[in-house]
């Protein structure tokens, strides 16, 4: 159990730490490839998917986490 949590934990930190870097700084995705969008514009398409799985992958890496604590 210890060894599949701790697979766990890695496997999702690898992922977040590639999902947030995937994501631009500035003003979004469409803005690095030369779409400027406007200020207020929503997020779509590939934007909207790392957004959401930023979100899932930094719950995982929580509970992982304190999983791997309980588990000790």
């Amino acid at each position: 159990m210890k060894m599949l949590v701790s697979v766990l934990q890695i496997v999702s930190s690898i992922f977040l730490i590639l999902v947030v870097l995937s994501q631009s700084r500035g003003g979004g995705l469409g803005e690095a490839f030369g779409d400027s969008g406007g200020f207020y514009a929503n997020k779509r398409g590939a934007e909207k998917v790392l957004a959401i799985a930023t979100i899932v992958f930094a719950i995982v890496f929580l509970v992982s986490s304190f999983a791997d604590t309980l588990v000790r």
